[in-house]
């Protein structure tokens, strides 16, 4: 219960707003709040209409979560006017600056970056606290580019970033996986004699593993203090994501030879390590140590790095029965990474028991069902689980690939030709089709849907993402020079060997950072050893 008397809001429907809610002298702001929460999942404007004149009459006009909230509600009832009005209103009542920072930090919560940026616009005075709720917020958002923009903008207008600025941009460049932007940053807090704490080295570490400078990442470690658990545990998370599963064991040894005692985090890591280099027998060794040990109990990200661990190996009927025998239910995470290696073994039977039990399935699992159904050649299946995607209106993630050249991020879409140097892209892309055929490459064409020729799947396959974006770092770097590529979803088997044969005839260093780890293509080879 409110200890006004009313139940606490969940929900417009069990809320009965009487003239007692209203009359109510008390001025409790929390309770407004609750209101408008509750508004949001209604259809009647007239409640939140009424609330807002509650909150002038008691003062709370200017009330940062209040107003946050109100702007919110009426954005959700499709009222721009009385959005836009608020915001007018509440420049017109203060100027403090405080008050609107909260304001902007409140959206930034809600996820509502755009209002954030409306209220930014009109606030004739900012300091450091705004730039950085604004900058920190997009970074929360996953819209890092927008906070570099941000960033050069702070810059220019003459306001000096602080440790809490520099703690947010450097996770955004880590986001991008852009280098030349990472270094920037770096440099810059340098020049600012930016004094670093366990946030910002722990953030370092994590920027240039994600940027794939692993060996820049290990010179942050070894020049800083590691008494923090955070420093260590970036260090082990960086190895892991580049497939250095004995480089982490070594960092973690040394852990405990400094009496640094790990946490949770740390063993996440030490699994997803050897997951990523199916090192089995290792990572069962870690698992059966926190416990008896460190007295750590497992928890759910822990079963599913061992669930993970054990069903790249293969072992999938141990991965589901550590699935059974887990003390809590296992989420939509764990089936679906059994369910993807169902599809890399060929086990529709125990995928569709692992499909079963996601409640609601997205766009990943249906393809991976899908796929399972290509891999067989079971058309009439995959096109039944295609349809379904129709049915209910589930859209494929599109893929997408980043390539960084001259301080700009270039995007690339699948069969992309928006990009103003398409034709050289292109032109490019099919002499390297044609030097890797001449090579012997042939097209892994299995998982392209329909049983269709195999010269059209062919020509559905040349022209992803990844390659499209290996074409234009072709086309814009020297010979010799390493050409890094970020990846939104996991790499294909098909790009994957294609890349490999790329690198050994151009003698190039070739690194795609994809959604589960690094690949580092060079002589004909990747740096996880086909294992992924």
């Amino acid at each position: 219960m409110h200890k006004y008397g009313a139940k606490r809001l969940t929900s417009v429907p069990n809320l009965k707003l009487t003239s007692f809610h209203f009359q109510h002298e008390n001025k409790d702001n929390q309770f407004l709040f609750n209101v408008l929460q509750a508004c949001q999942k209604s259809l009647d404007i007239k409640i939140p209409l009424q609330t807002h004149a509650r909150i002038i009459r008691l003062g709370y006009g200017t009330h940062p979560s209040l107003i946050a909230s109100l702007i919110s509600t009426y954005l959700n009832f499709d009222r721009l006017n009385l959005a836009y009005q608020v915001i007018n209103q509440v420049f017109s009542w203060t100027n403090n600056l405080f008050a609107m920072n909260m304001v902007i930090e409140n959206f930034m919560r809600n996820g509502e970056y755009e209002i954030a940026n409306k209220v930014f616009d009109k606030m004739a005075t900012r300091d450091v606290v705004t730039w950085n709720s604004m900058i920190g917020g997009y970074v929360r958002n996953k819209r890092p580019e927008e906070a570099l923009r941000f960033f050069r903008a702070m810059l220019r207008s003459n306001i000096e970033p602080d440790k809490f600025t520099f703690a947010s941009i450097i996770t955004a460049c880590a986001r991008l996986g852009a280098l030349i932007h990472a270094q920037w940053v770096h440099d810059l807090m340098t020049k600012n004699k930016i004094e670093l704490n366990f946030i910002l080295s722990s953030a370092l570490i994590d920027m240039y593993s994600k940027c794939g400078r692993i060996e820049t990442a290990k010179q942050v470690f070894d020049s800083i203090q590691r008494t923090d658990i955070s420093i260590w545990n970036s260090m082990i998370n960086g190895l892991a994501v580049h497939g250095l599963a004995l480089d982490a064991i070594t960092i973690f040894l040394k852990m405990e030879e400094e009496n640094v005692l790990p946490d949770s985090i740390t063993f996440v890591g030490i699994l997803t390590a050897c997951s990523h280099c199916g090192l089995v027998k290792e990572g069962r060794k870690y698992f059966d140590l926190m416990m008896s040990h460190y007295s750590i109990e497992p928890q759910i990200e822990h079963y599913g790095a061992m669930v993970d661990l054990l069903s790249r190996a293969g072992l999938l009927e141990e991965a589901f029965s550590m699935i059974n025998t887990m003390p809590m239910e296992a989420d939509v995470i764990i089936w679906r990474t059994l369910l993807s290696a169902c599809r890399t073994y060929r086990k529709p039977e125990l995928g569709e028991v692992a499909v079963a039990k996601i409640s609601r399935l997205k766009s990943g699992e249906y393809v991976l069902l899908s796929n399972m159904y290509c891999y067989q050649k079971r058309w009439n299946n995959a096109q039944l689980v295609r349809e379904m995607m129709k049915k209910k209106k589930v859209g494929k993630v599109e893929g997408k690939s980043w390539f960084e050249w001259g301080g700009v991020v270039q995007q690339f879409k699948a069969g992309d030709r928006s990009h103003r140097e398409t034709e050289s892209i292109y032109k490019i892309l099919d002499g390297l089709i044609k030097k890797t055929k001449l090579e012997g490459f042939v097209p892994t064409t299995e998982l392209v849907l329909m049983d269709i020729c195999e010269e059209e799947k062919e020509g559905s396959m040349y022209h992803h993402s990844e390659k499209l974006a290996l074409a234009y770092g072709i086309l814009k770097t020297g010979p010799g020079m390493p050409i890094r590529i970020t990846k939104n979803i996991r790499i294909c088997y098909d790009c994957h060997n294609w890349i490999k044969m790329v690198s050994e005839i151009l003698c190039r260093v070739i690194i795609v950072r994809d959604r589960v780890r690094f690949h580092q293509f060079e002589g004909g080879r990747c740096s996880c050893g086909d294992y992924w």
